[in-house]
């Protein structure tokens, strides 16, 4: 069965964003971004940390993208970065290329 095409899967936007201290796991880093995007359609992609702190790219539905990073930026420990229609300008922006 053939997927649907391009314009039926919707729009989306790619959220960068940092957690501050690091995570300690790519499990923990998402279980510490659910607490916050509980009933809104988003998947982690990409999740790299250092000592200091935790750098992570997101998807969220266009419709999704404004509430994800208001609820997001609630967090004394999240501070989102960059968005952006495209994944690849999202990890040049973060330096995760």
């Amino acid at each position: 069965m053939d997927r649907p095409g391009k314009a039926a899967r919707g729009k989306r936007r790619w959220v960068g964003l940092r957690i501050t201290p690091a995570a300690d796991s790519r499990e923990s880093c998402q279980d510490i971004i659910s607490d916050y995007l509980s009933g809104l359609n988003w998947k982690m992609f990409d999740c790299k940390s250092d000592d200091l702190c935790t750098l992570v790219i997101i998807r969220a539905h266009l419709e999704d993208c404004d509430e994800t990073i208001s609820r997001l930026n609630e967090s004394e420990s999240i501070q989102t970065l960059t968005k952006s229609g495209k994944i690849r300008l999202v990890r040049e922006r973060l330096g995760l290329n």
